[in-house]
């Protein structure tokens, strides 16, 4: 299905309207508050709601060897998957000062594979589905024109 497919504007506002984006930002800045983040000084909380109503959150956790740090959405997906997998329906992900958050390339392209198109997210510029955050994204129908069976 292409991304929006089957969506419509109105279908989008309604499930926007139906998210309560307080509670849901008030959930990533509890699990900001538990970041590991002694090198950056940077915490940052997430949480999304899930297509069977959980919630799932996740902060970040820094390393020494820098390169090895893991986002808040990482942490986020693997308890997404670890709790009986599911789609990501909504995410609110939130800096040191509890505002809205943008998610770096990397985790935009996680939220893309585990929530899809339709997939909202708070941000700085307000609610906006994944098709706006990620346009044009690589996913796992890209894979079947790309790498045919042998």
């Amino acid at each position: 299905m292409a991304a929006g497919e089957g969506h419509s504007a109105e279908q989008d506002a309604r499930h926007t309207s139906e998210v309560d984006w307080d509670a849901l930002r008030a959930r990533a800045v509890e699990v900001m508050g538990k970041a590991y983040a002694p090198y950056s000084r940077f915490p940052v909380g997430v949480a999304g709601i899930v297509d069977d109503g959980r919630v799932v959150v996740g902060c970040n956790v820094e390393n020494a060897a820098y390169g090895v740090a893991l986002c808040a959405e990482c942490g986020m997906v693997s308890e997404l998957v670890a709790t009986g997998g599911g789609r990501l329906v909504a995410v609110s992900c939130v800096g040191r000062d509890g505002e809205p958050l943008m998610p770096c390339g990397r985790c935009r392209q996680l939220l893309w594979e585990h929530g899809g198109p339709t997939c909202l997210l708070l941000t700085p510029e307000g609610v906006l589905p994944m098709t706006e955050v990620l346009p044009q994204a690589f996913g796992p129908d890209n894979l079947s024109i790309a790498a045919p069976p042998t």
